[in-house]
């Protein structure tokens, strides 16, 4: 698989069994020093909610002694050639302003990207990395984007291996 020029090289990927690319973690620098100490799952979709929420996110870690901050990018299926050449840079170019709010603060990360249902692939890379709680953003600019946002939410709340919060 090759890299846009403007997305780093990925840390980690994943393949289903077809080959598929279907998951990619980035690293910010420096990277995590410690990726299981007390690790919090920021759900990013590149909405001013979900910067709401990873601003929030930051201001408690800033507070913790110990608080790694995982971002997820979840995208939906793409085919094998898309993946390929898309997936990268559609989480990239997603997460951005919440990696630069980050590294404004000095607090590093870990980018997990996915394709595939929101909440299901949340739920699963929070069991997956031991979260202690999900932080997503919880309000709507419209009544398409609310619904939408409430069902994912409303789904998490039933999937969620740990706490939920719902930044408004």
């Amino acid at each position: 698989m090759s890299q846009p020029s403007d997305v780093p090289a990925a840390a980690g990927c994943e393949r289903d069994a077809d080959g598929r690319l279907v998951g990619l973690v980035f690293d910010s620098a420096p990277p995590l020093p410690a990726p299981n100490d007390n690790p919090w799952l920021l759900a990013v979709d590149g909405s001013d909610n979900a910067l709401r929420a990873v601003a929030h996110a930051v201001r408690q870690a800033g507070a913790m002694t110990a608080c790694a901050l995982h971002l997820v990018s979840v995208q939906p299926w793409l085919s094998r050639e898309a993946a390929a050449a898309e997936l990268a840079l559609r989480a990239w170019h997603t997460t951005a302003r919440a990696r630069s709010l980050l590294d404004a603060h000095g607090q590093p990360w870990r980018l997990h990207v996915a394709m595939g249902e929101a909440a299901e692939q949340i739920a699963a890379l929070a069991a997956r990395l031991g979260c202690s709680v999900i932080v997503i953003g919880g309000r709507g600019l419209g009544f398409g984007e609310s619904l939408l946002r409430a069902a994912v939410a409303n789904k998490l709340v039933h999937l969620c291996p740990c706490p939920l919060l719902l930044v408004p």
